[in-house]
C-alpha cells in the first residue's frame, strides 16, 4: 500500500470532502459510506481507515483556517503539507468563497436560543499553550481571504446573532431568578440605533450593568471580525461593564466566547479607514 498521498489523490479527496460539507452546510443529507465507495477506486490502494483520516486531517486544516469542517470527521494531525495546499487553493476559488456567503439561510432560519443553548467557552487567546507554526501559517491565510468582510456584510447574520443573545441573556438571569432584570434587558441596536458602541443593554444576576457588542460568524472561533473605532472608544470608556460577545459556527452549533477591555490584549487591531473632511 502506497503511505505518500499524490496530489491527484489530495485532489479527489478534498473535492470530495467539499461535496459532503456542501451539502452539510446547506442542511442536505448524504452517505460517508457511499462517498468512500466511489472514492476508493480512483485512489492508489487505500484503505478506508486511511481515507477516513485523510478527511480528518482536512477537517484540521479547515479549522485552523477559521472554515467549517465536517461534524462526524473530527480533526486530526500529522497533516501532509501538499494536503495543506490543495485545500487551500480550493478555498481559493473566487466560487468558493462566493458559496459560503450566498449560502447564507434567512434570518428565520437561523438557530434559536430555545432550541440551540450557547455553549460559553473560554476565548482562544486565553487558552493555555502556544500555536502551532502550521496555525500560525494558516491563520494568515484566513485573513487573506478576508471572510470577517462576508461576515460584516450579512445583515441577517447580524441580527440574527443579536436576537439570539438578546434571549441568551435573558433566559441567564431568569434562570438566576431574576426575572425582573430579564424584563429590562434591551436590543439597543434595533430600539435606539446603532451608534451607542454596543448591541444590547443587559445585566448580571447582581443588577451590575451588561453592554454587549454581538459579532456573529457562521465560521470559526478564531475568524476576524470588524469593529467601530466608536465601539474601542465606548469600550474603553466603560471598561467594567462593556463585553464582546463573539458568536461562532453560528449557522449550525452555536458557541461563543466573551471579550472584556482592553481589547487589544485578545486582538490585533487594524485601522482600516479614515474620516475625511474638508478643510475651512
Amino acid at each position: 500500500m502506497a503511505n505518500h498521498w499524490t496530489d491527484e489523490e489530495n485532489r479527489l479527496i478534498v473535492e470530495d470532502y467539499f461535496a459532503m460539507r456542501e451539502l452539510e452546510l446547506a442542511g442536505g443529507e448524504y452517505s460517508k459510506t457511499e462517498h468512500a465507495r466511489r472514492l476508493l477506486p480512483k485512489l492508489e490502494d487505500r484503505s478506508r481507515q486511511s481515507v477516513e483520516f485523510k478527511h480528518c486531517n482536512i477537517s484540521a486544516v479547515l479549522k485552523n483556517l477559521c472554515q467549517p469542517f465536517i461534524d462526524g470527521y473530527k480533526p486530526r494531525g500529522n497533516i501532509q503539507y501538499a494536503l495543506i495546499e490543495m485545500v487551500w487553493e480550493r478555498l481559493n476559488r473566487p466560487a468558493e468563497v462566493l458559496e459560503v456567503r450566498e449560502r447564507s439561510p434567512a434570518a428565520a432560519s437561523y438557530p434559536s436560543y430555545k432550541r440551540h443553548p450557547l455553549r460559553l467557552g473560554l476565548a482562544p487567546t486565553l487558552r493555555n499553550g502556544p500555536m502551532g507554526s502550521d496555525q500560525r501559517q494558516m491563520q494568515k491565510a484566513a485573513v487573506k481571504l478576508n471572510w470577517a468582510e462576508q461576515d460584516e456584510r450579512n445583515r441577517e447574520l447580524g441580527m440574527a446573532g443579536e436576537r439570539y443573545a438578546l434571549d441568551y441573556e435573558k433566559a441567564t438571569l431568569k434562570a438566576a431568578g431574576r426575572g425582573d432584570l430579564a424584563e429590562k434587558v434591551r436590543w439597543v441596536s434595533q430600539l435606539d440605533g446603532d451608534g451607542a458602541g454596543f448591541d444590547i443593554l443587559s445585566y448580571t444576576p447582581e443588577a451590575e450593568k451588561r453592554l454587549l457588542e454581538v459579532k456573529t460568524t457562521k465560521l470559526g472561533e478564531c475568524t476576524p471580525f470588524y469593529i467601530t473605532g466608536n465601539e474601542v472608544k465606548v469600550a474603553e470608556e466603560n471598561a467594567r461593564h462593556w463585553r464582546l460577545l463573539r458568536l461562532w459556527d453560528f449557522s449550525r452549533h452555536p458557541k461563543g466566547f466573551e471579550l472584556s477591555p482592553p481589547l487589544d490584549r485578545h486582538v490585533e487591531l487594524m485601522p482600516l479607514s479614515y474620516r475625511a473632511s474638508f478643510s475651512a
